[in-house]
């Protein structure tokens, strides 16, 4: 091998050969993204734009360029633009346009409402291609992170102290405005100091407001919850002929509690547990997958700390699904979406419901696992029905599938994809986030699917 090196001019202008379609190797993820978003019904995100002033980037670009880049990990715009500069495929998508950070977000936020129809269209080319099937799906929520600061909030307990301190200080220094003489005269520029005083108390009159109307919100649900736990009390006394053993079920309390808190950064996120431990300001993002496919069906995000109000956002979402998809038949859910009432649901939704109850075991004893099940009593109601089947072999098989399916998902999108908070704000723009995350898994797992199907 010489020792003489190739020298390297790097003032040449270097042209890359032959058109934008050859530079990928294969058939590319932006090759598919780029088909799929072509035939996909966009005429809601058109139809926005009026005639007159200069002409903008085609709406399709900018939906494949958005497609694209939430599938590859890049989330923000001034990211995207970058990317438009440096990735061969962003480049190929873009047909060697560079649409600057402004637009991208502006088209961004603009129409977010617009791609929930886009979700049906991906998954009508799922079913075309072979590789859809609607029958079993699985719901689950994952707690998202927001774009907020959890320290630039504000409690009902620091607001009631805050207040109490604050009109205290306007009174003294109405008191000392009055002294104009003596030695309670102070050289202070009063106005002023009153007015800053009388902000800041309209400021927490503000949250102290909305921290109310959260509180009748949570209390108005609990009400309903606890009438319902009281109902299936009742319903079981009834059935064994004998007062149930242990305290009944303890009823809500009215009001603001001191921790219940407003975020100045997001006020519509809420503090949240966590996996792990811990608490953080975040929304809770829903999604139901199907088990065979493992695409994204239906997504919601909500501001509940907990899942047991959304099984029926959920069963709505499926709702707007075509006919020509098929139809749900069997839904499984962990512990936190049991309750009566969701089971009700599903049966009435002509869904099968396997939601369970109570924390499940990784182990499970071999006596319980060879133990044979009993027969179902008669006249089974709904939520005894599900606990039933639950210990059946079959029942415990397809509940199994659920770690194998919507917990994955979470996953990919979260250590594959790096989307670990919203980076909207406010509870409609992280919608509409959301499901352009979900659309982008979709596309990268629809892209994985389709080139199963070609291989076979």
């Amino acid at each position: 091998m010489s020792n003489q090196f190739r020298e390297i001019d790097r003032s040449q202008p270097t042209i890359l050969p032959g058109p934008l379609e050859s530079w990928l190797e294969g058939h590319d993820l932006a090759h598919f993204i780029v088909e799929v978003v072509e035939v996909l019904d966009t005429g809601a995100i058109e139809g926005e734009y009026r005639r007159g002033g200069s002409a903008p980037y085609p709406s399709k670009m900018l939906l494949a360029l958005l497609f694209y880049c939430y599938a590859q990990g890049i989330f923000t715009s001034r990211q995207i633009e970058r990317a438009t500069y440096e990735l061969i495929p962003v480049l190929y998508i873009t047909g060697g346009l560079h649409p600057d950070h402004d637009s991208i977000n502006t088209f961004q936020r603009r129409f977010l409402p617009q791609l929930e129809p886009l979700l049906v269209g991906i998954l009508l080319i799922a079913q075309s291609l072979g590789v859809l099937k609607l029958g079993d799906v699985s719901l689950d929520g994952t707690k998202m992170p927001a774009n907020a600061s959890q320290h630039k909030a504000m409690s009902w307990a620091y607001a009631e102290r805050l207040e109490h301190q604050l009109q205290a200080e306007v009174r003294t220094l109405l008191e000392r405005a009055a002294a104009v003489e003596g030695p309670g005269a102070v050289d202070l520029d009063l106005p002023a100091e009153l007015k800053r005083r009388e902000d800041r108390l309209a400021k927490i009159a503000e949250v102290k407001a909305e921290i109310e109307q959260r509180a009748q919100a949570r209390y108005t649900q609990e009400q309903a919850a606890h009438a319902a736990k009281l109902a299936e009390r009742a319903a079981k006394e009834q059935a064994r002929g004998r007062k149930l053993g242990g305290k009944p079920p303890r009823a809500p309390t009215p009001g603001p509690r001191p921790g219940d808190q407003v975020n100045f950064t997001d006020g519509d996120s809420r503090i949240m547990p966590v996996s792990g431990g811990g608490f953080a300001q975040a929304y809770n993002a829903q999604a139901t997958v199907t088990m065979g496919s493992l695409l994204i069906v239906g997504a919601h995000v909500t501001q509940n700390p907990n899942d047991k109000q959304e099984m029926e956002p959920a069963v709505a979402e499926l709702a707007k699904l075509p006919e020509t998809l098929g139809a749900v038949e069997r839904m499984a859910a962990d512990n936190g979406y049991g309750s009566a009432h969701n089971v009700e649901i599903l049966v009435t939704a002509g869904i099968e419901p396997l939601i369970a109850v109570g924390r499940q075991s990784h182990h499970e004893a071999l006596a319980e696992r060879l133990a044979p099940v009993p027969e179902a009593p008669p006249n089974l109601g709904a939520m005894s029905a599900m606990q039933h089947r639950l210990k059946t072999k079959e029942g415990k098989a397809f509940y199994a599938k659920r770690k194998t399916t919507s917990e994955p998902v979470f996953g990919i999108i979260k250590e594959v994809m790096g989307f670990r908070r919203f980076l909207l704000q406010g509870l409609v723009a992280v919608k509409g986030e959301w499901r352009l995350v979900c659309l982008a898994f979709n596309l990268k797992r629809l892209f994985v699917l389709q080139q199963g199907v070609a291989a076979s």
